[in-house]
């Protein structure tokens, strides 16, 4: 069984892991400003939340080892913006969707 200390406190992975998370968060942001900029419209304020969680997420990933508190501090910081995702849509959709 496993722990939340153990799992959300972890050493940060760093390396490919990272990697990937910061990438996903650039690649949401580039979708965005190019639905923002060329197709003069909004994809909706929910993509924000994406990117602000994974950008977050490979933050944490990106710290060194010692860094536990500050990466778990992160992790838990993207999954409450994820959660907030989830209750905006739930509550108010019509905020999201643009």
């Amino acid at each position: 069984m496993f722990s939340i200390d153990e799992t959300v406190f972890s050493e940060p992975s760093g390396g490919l892991f990272a990697l990937v998370q910061l990438c996903g968060a650039f690649l949401f942001s580039g979708i965005y400003v190019y639905y923002v900029i060329m197709g003069n419209s909004t994809v909706g304020s929910w993509m924000l939340f994406i990117i602000v969680g994974t950008a977050l997420s490979g933050i944490a990933e990106s710290l060194p080892k010692p860094r536990r508190r500050a990466a778990g501090v992160l992790r838990l910081t993207a999954i409450f913006v994820q959660v907030g995702l989830l209750v905006a849509l739930f509550f108010a959709p019509e905020l999201l969707i643009g």
